[in-house]
């Protein structure tokens, strides 16, 4: 008592269960506690829909959504949550910096909530179902890089897709804000997103294929990190 040391948990897993799932106590083990509520929170977004029957597109019911969905269903939530309590400047800057002269706003209809955005030379706001399949990726990634409660990890996959090169800067812009206040992983094709990344301190890992497998190019086999068991 008091001293540390191993403790044994009583049962067995079976192959198909989780240590973090069976495991996980408050009280007996709360380390493990506390790497599962870490993961828990951890976002991968791989290619959120944009087509025209995309969750992004319709109305959802309005809550508090301080974290953007996988699926980008919640996205007007979102943005009100932004605007609510988290930082509206920088959500505003970053509209106006991909369509100069245009601002978002959300409107609500029977406690279901949409974005609308308001362009220059359009007589009325476009809804989410108007928008076109870049317009709509870009305040995706502007919801998801600006969350009030961003998670620990935050994984981008592609987010160059369906977008007009122009807009790769301010997207650019969005994940080096992001990058002060979470670990951002942004994986891309795009070398000119790279290198806007990279243009602003971002860390580039180039992966190529040698050999049938994949490798860090640059990368020698006495330059790949060391693997040690923890001590305790």
């Amino acid at each position: 008592p008091g001293g540390g040391g191993w403790t044994t948990a009583a049962g067995v897993l079976r192959p198909y269960d989780s240590m973090l799932a069976e495991l996980a106590d408050p009280h007996r083990a709360p380390e493990l506690l506390r790497l599962r509520e870490t993961i828990r929170s951890w976002r991968l977004y791989d290619q959120i829909r944009t087509d025209a029957a995309a969750p992004a597109r319709a109305p959802r019911v309005g809550t508090r959504t301080p974290v953007l969905a996988p699926d980008g269903a919640d996205l007007a939530a979102a943005i009100q949550t932004i605007r609510e309590i988290g930082d509206p400047e920088s959500l505003d800057d970053a509209v106006a910096a991909a369509f100069p002269g245009s601002s978002l706003t959300v409107t609500e209809h029977g406690g279901h909530f949409e974005v609308a955005l308001r362009q220059p030379g359009v007589l009325r706001p476009l809804r989410a179902a108007e928008l076109s399949d870049g317009t709509l990726r870009y305040l995706l990634w502007a919801a998801a890089l600006l969350s009030p409660r961003p998670p620990a990890l935050l994984v981008l996959n592609e987010p160059e897709t369906s977008l007009h090169p122009e807009l790769l800067a301010p997207l650019a812009d969005l994940v080096r804000a992001a990058v002060a206040r979470t670990q951002t992983i942004v994986v891309t094709h795009a070398a000119p997103l790279a290198a806007a990344l990279a243009s602003r301190g971002g860390r580039t890992i180039e992966l190529v294929r040698e050999d049938g497998r994949t490798a860090v190019r640059g990368q020698g086999l006495l330059d790949e990190p060391a693997w040690h068991w923890p001590g305790r």
